[in-house]
C-alpha cells in the first residue's frame, strides 16, 4: 500500500491512540472491585450523550460530557466521592498511550507521512493527553470536534481532516478503535482500519474497514514500511 506515501495517516484519539480504561484502572486503590463496571458505564455514557446531543442539536464540548458520564457511571455502581471524581476527571489529561503508539508513529514520520489526530475531545483534553503520553511532536495535527460543533459521526467531522490536510479523502488512512466510527469514516470517503483492540463485532451501519488489525502495530506492514 504504498500508494499512500504522498497521504496522510489521522487517528482517532480515545480507545486507539489513548487508553481510556486507564483513568478508571489508576483509581482501583479506592475503586476495588467497582473499577472495572465504572469504566465501562462512563465510557458507554460518554458516546451515548455525544451522539443524543448530536441529534438533538444541543452542542456541549467532551469535557462537560465527560463529566455528565462520570456523574451517572458513579451513581449507577453506588460512590459518591466528590475528591475521587475530580481525580478521575483530571485523568482525562494523564491517559496512557498504548505502548505501542509512539514507535508507530515515529515509524510513519520517518516516512515521511503525515499524521494527524481526530477526535471528540475538546483542545484542552486532547493537547494535555498528548504531551503526558509524550507524543505531540509525532503529529502534525490535532482535530477536535469544537470546530464544527457536532460530534462524530457527522461528516462535517470528518471534512476537516480533509480541509486541514489539504488531501483527498482517498488519500487519507483513518485508523479508529470504534466500530461506529470506522462505519462514519469509511461511510465518508477515507481508507479505514479498524484498530479492533477488543475483539469486537462489527456494526451494522454502513461503511466498512478495508482492513482489521488487534493493534497499530499492524499498520506500518499495511503501508509497506
Amino acid at each position: 500500500m504504498n500508494d499512500m506515501a504522498n497521504g496522510a495517516c489521522v487517528f482517532d484519539a480515545y480507545g486507539t491512540l489513548l487508553d481510556v480504561a486507564s483513568a478508571a484502572a489508576k483509581c482501583s486503590d479506592e475503586l476495588g472491585d467497582k473499577a472495572t463496571s465504572l469504566g465501562q458505564i462512563w465510557r458507554t455514557k460518554q458516546l451515548e450523550y455525544s451522539w443524543l446531543r448530536s441529534l438533538m442539536g444541543e452542542h456541549a464540548d467532551f469535557w462537560q460530557l465527560t463529566g455528565d458520564a462520570l456523574d451517572f457511571a458513579m451513581e449507577t455502581v453506588g460512590v459518591n466521592d466528590t475528591v475521587l471524581r475530580q481525580r478521575l476527571m483530571d485523568l482525562y489529561f494523564a491517559l496512557d498511550a498504548f505502548p505501542e503508539v509512539p514507535g508507530v508513529l515515529q515509524r510513519l514520520k520517518d516516512a515521511g507521512m503525515k499524521t494527524a489526530i481526530l477526535s471528540n475531545g475538546s483542545p484542552e483534553m486532547l493537547h494535555g493527553a498528548i504531551d503526558h503520553a509524550g507524543i505531540s511532536h509525532l503529529l502534525d495535527a490535532v482535530y477536535s470536534v469544537e470546530d464544527v460543533g457536532i460530534f462524530k459521526p457527522h461528516p462535517s467531522v470528518y471534512q476537516m481532516a480533509v480541509d486541514g490536510l489539504g488531501l483527498p479523502s482517498e488519500r487519507i488512512r483513518f485508523m479508529s478503535s470504534n466500530a461506529w466510527d470506522v462505519a462514519g469514516a469509511s461511510y465518508f470517503g477515507f481508507r479505514v482500519v479498524w484498530v479492533n483492540r477488543y475483539g469486537q463485532a462489527p456494526e451494522r451501519l454502513p461503511g466498512g474497514p478495508e482492513h482489521i488489525i488487534d493493534d497499530l502495530n499492524g499498520l506500518p506492514p499495511l503501508l509497506g514500511l
